[in-house]
């Protein structure tokens, strides 16, 4: 084909595809990081999305998916008003899209891509982008950013009973449906579930080539719901640093960086703050309404605990740079959240729940500290001990900020990953 563009000097050419163009969350950041860092190696990159008012520029934005909604609109909760083809496009993400998966099929004709790198789909990009790519024989590379193949909250939570649920790992998914685990709806779970039954009967798992996943707790969990051992491969998330030196201090605060609700374990974070002197800073938002709910239930208690706002990284990195600590108090099954990362490259120690990958990303004792599951009076301890010893908590970062750079590296990550790119050719 003469319009195909050639790569040379064993570069690789890679779709990057995610469901977003723009900076959301972890699976947004590290899209960006990573391309990046390929780009510096020699690598083409191209972007696979859905069109978006927020989107990067890029110059194949006419191969990408139609808007959405008003194209302004980051998250479900937030559209008002969707039309027919909205939905219809919706459902083809939930479900199956030929429509998407020809649009997928110009672009690979157009790169003649060596592989295909799937970040995060988000119910927004239908799988049939792999039937897409197994027709031009080109691999599939799935990153695994949470526990969506299993669980449709993808975070093996019940958020009505705020606990750990495991159900729809070992056991038929028609719980989610019950328990209206999408979006909080009986109508959308079952339209949930249905697509569930479809990947099963399209055996869209078996048509990926290889699965990158982050953390070996969530191996685990992917390998008891089935995924072969031999498909995935354990390559850690990286941190980017943009400095060679980053100027840290330690103020007496304490930071918690992310979403404000039920599964983050938010509860927990509150109940340990109250009726103390210790000061908490909280960055994050969230969409349920749970982050006011929680504001109006302390209103006349005794705390330090400040709310900021949502923010970009480059307004949170003066929190990270002056924080004592960071505290991730997760009630759920985190995958790998890239705040271990960014507290540990402002050399601060991190204390977490003692649940998930947690136990291999936050050495205790070492890097940090691990409190008790749902145990406000145990993290509280926890915060005292970093607050009262102040050696003790500059060695703990300094320990973090080694492993970062020793386990975490954007080197390391690269080396990994184009070497799986390259076993696949």
């Amino acid at each position: 084909m003469s319009n195909m563009i050639s790569s040379s000097n064993g570069s690789l050419k890679i779709i990057l595809v995610n469901h977003r163009y723009f900076i959301s969350g972890g699976p947004e950041r590290y899209m960006f990081n990573i391309k990046e860092g390929l780009e510096s190696q020699g690598h083409m990159v191209v972007p696979f999305t859905v069109k978006h008012n927020l989107n990067r520029s890029s110059d194949y934005e006419s191969y990408f998916l139609d808007k959405i909604g008003s194209g302004n609109e980051v998250y479900y909760k937030e559209h008002k008003r969707l039309t027919i083809k909205d939905i219809a496009q919706l459902l083809g993400g939930l479900f199956y899209s030929f429509k998407t998966k020809r649009k997928f099929s110009s672009l690979v004709r157009k790169i003649n891509p060596d592989v295909i790198y799937i970040i995060y789909l988000g119910n927004k990009i239908s799988y049939s982008i792999i039937d897409a790519a197994r027709k031009h024989k080109v691999p599939v590379v799935y990153r695994i950013s949470d526990f969506g193949l299993i669980c449709a909250a993808n975070v093996f939570y019940l958020y009505k009973s705020k606990m750990i649920c495991e159900k729809c790992l070992n056991n038929s998914k028609v719980h989610l449906v019950f328990n209206k685990c999408y979006h909080n709806s009986v109508s959308l779970s079952v339209l949930k579930y249905l697509s569930y039954q479809l990947y099963s009967l399209l055996r869209i798992e078996k048509k990926i080539d290889a699965f990158v996943i982050p953390a070996k707790f969530t191996i685990g969990k992917h390998i008891q719901y089935g995924i072969p051992e031999n498909k995935i491969y354990h390559i850690p998330t990286f941190f980017n640093f943009t400095k060679e030196i980053i100027p840290v201090k330690y103020d007496d605060f304490a930071l918690y960086i992310g979403r404000i609700d039920p599964d983050k374990g938010i509860d927990t974070l509150i109940n340990a703050f109250l009726d103390t002197d210790y000061k908490l800073k909280i960055i994050g938002f969230s969409m349920s309404g749970y982050e006011k709910s929680i504001k109006e239930s302390i209103i006349d208690k005794n705390h330090q605990i400040s709310f900021l706002g949502k923010m970009e990284f480059p307004e949170m990195e003066k929190y990270l740079q002056d924080c004592y600590f960071t505290i991730l108090p997760s009630a759920c099954y985190d995958n790998f959240p890239n705040a271990i990362l960014e507290s540990y490259a402002f050399k601060k120690p991190v204390i977490a729940t003692n649940i998930g990958s947690f136990k291999e990303i936050v050495d205790d004792e070492k890097t940090g500290l691990l409190f008790r599951y749902n145990d406000p009076i145990d993290l509280r301890d926890k915060v005292g001990r970093l607050f009262s010893d102040r050696k003790q908590t500059m060695l703990m970062g300094e320990n973090g900020f080694k492993k970062l750079n020793d386990e975490f590296s954007k080197e390391i990550h690269l080396k990994k990953l184009t070497s799986l790119f390259n076993s696949l050719q």
